[in-house]
């Protein structure tokens, strides 16, 4: 790997590092405007402690030799020099911003009423209980060898953290007088500079996962545009004809949906394929932020209807879409380029797999920390905010006349 590659994978890391406080500005305005402080709290805590956990131990169990686990052979990156160039030592960073962020996407499902002492205690026992295997079973073990693809995190990372937030959303209940009285943004234009905060990271997010300057990389970066745009489009289109107005929120929504459903496809499909893989996940992430309603769970700030949804989505497109041919790459073909239904399936099974596993473990993980220092605010808490009762701060300070 030459110097430019070594040069693109950093500047990718912190372009992935910048999505953290775009999320968190997202998340934030979107919530109420008593606990937007938690909201960032929570989301910059993830890359406090992260970050080390991953030096530590983290890395070497996720990327070490073995099909379900890896080892402790790079423990505090020991065996790891510069001889490369310091390619790996860039890789390592690269892939701490991906395991910071995926925590930080579950918080928006328990906005507004977890306790910040069980979500500090909840992150790094989900990173290394549920984070690390199923990275390393998609990027490296027995899935990867299986033959399903994940190109930047639609299975490990958005699927993954969807799950898991199902199961918070569920286990905490729902927020006070949800959902007849509902909690519209206190902020669209925190929401909007989020959504472009996102937008710009998620181009190292994906071009990056290419770990080179090469073709692979300049089309998941044209592909990652693309996809966005059309996300937007379609639930601006799709929610006007239903609703009779289109909303900045459902611009930003659909951005956003439209991100997570080709961060796993991104350095696999080409043509139009972008296109259209983002406005399936606009429209169908457009009609799935109502399911919280039918069946009655409060994910606060729609991470299921988004990220899991879209997450699912996109890698089930990946079955129809993969282009091996034109990456002259050596993974399965998709239905619509010869390849049959294999493709479909794997990537079907491979999702199926982490929600299994993260799901009913994240349940496990917030009924120790419930018993153990609770995990949900008081009800006055709840009402005076939480940033005021959580950190002793509150974002927006009344002027007495």
């Amino acid at each position: 790997m030459g110097p430019a590659s070594v040069l693109w994978i950093m500047l990718s890391a912190a372009l992935v590092l910048f999505m953290i406080p775009g999320l968190a500005f997202f998340y934030g305005g979107m919530d109420h405007g008593r606990n937007v402080l938690n909201m960032l709290m929570m989301n910059f805590f993830c890359v406090l402690i992260v970050p080390i956990l991953w030096f530590a131990f983290a890395y070497s169990l996720s990327t070490g030799d073995g099909s379900f686990i890896g080892n402790f052979k790079h423990v505090f990156l020991s065996g790891i020099d510069l001889k490369d160039g310091g390619a790996t030592i860039a890789t390592v960073a690269f892939l701490a911003m991906f395991a910071a962020i995926t925590p930080a996407l579950i918080s928006g499902s328990v906005a507004g009423r977890m306790k910040f002492s069980a979500w500090a205690v909840f992150v790094p026992i989900w990173l290394i209980v549920v984070y690390v295997p199923i990275f390393k079973w998609v990027f490296g073990g027995w899935l990867a060898d299986r033959g399903s693809l994940d190109f930047a995190g639609g299975t490990a990372i958005h699927v993954n953290a969807g799950a898991a937030a199902l199961a918070a959303a569920l286990l905490l209940g729902k927020r006070r007088g949800w959902p007849e009285r509902t909690h519209p943004p206190h902020s669209m234009p925190l929401v909007m500079i989020g959504t472009g905060i996102l937008w710009f990271g998620w181009f190292g997010f994906n071009a990056g996962s290419a770990l080179a300057i090469n073709g692979q990389a300049a089309q998941a970066f044209m592909n990652t545009f693309l996809a966005a745009a059309a996300g937007g489009l379609v639930w601006v289109l799709v929610e006007w004809i239903r609703d009779g107005h289109a909303t900045n929120l459902g611009a930003a929504s659909g951005i956003v949906a439209g991100l997570v459903a080709i961060t796993p496809a991104a350095g696999f499909v080409s043509g139009v394929a972008p296109i259209i893989i983002g406005a399936i996940a606009g429209a169908v992430c457009c009609y799935a932020v109502r399911i919280k309603f039918k069946f009655g769970f409060d994910d606060a700030l729609d991470v299921v209807g988004v990220h899991f949804v879209g997450g699912f989505v996109g890698s089930l497109t990946i079955g129809l879409f993969a282009n091996p041919k034109f990456f002259d790459g050596e993974f399965m073909a998709g239905l619509f380029y010869g390849g049959g239904f294999k493709l479909l399936f794997e990537q079907f099974f491979a999702n199926v797999v982490a929600v299994a596993w993260s799901f009913p473990l994240t349940l496990v993980i917030l009924l120790g920390i419930k018993a153990v220092i609770g995990i949900r605010t008081d009800p006055q808490a709840e009402i005076d905010g939480m940033d005021i009762v959580q950190h002793a701060e509150e974002a927006y300070h009344s002027v007495m006349q």
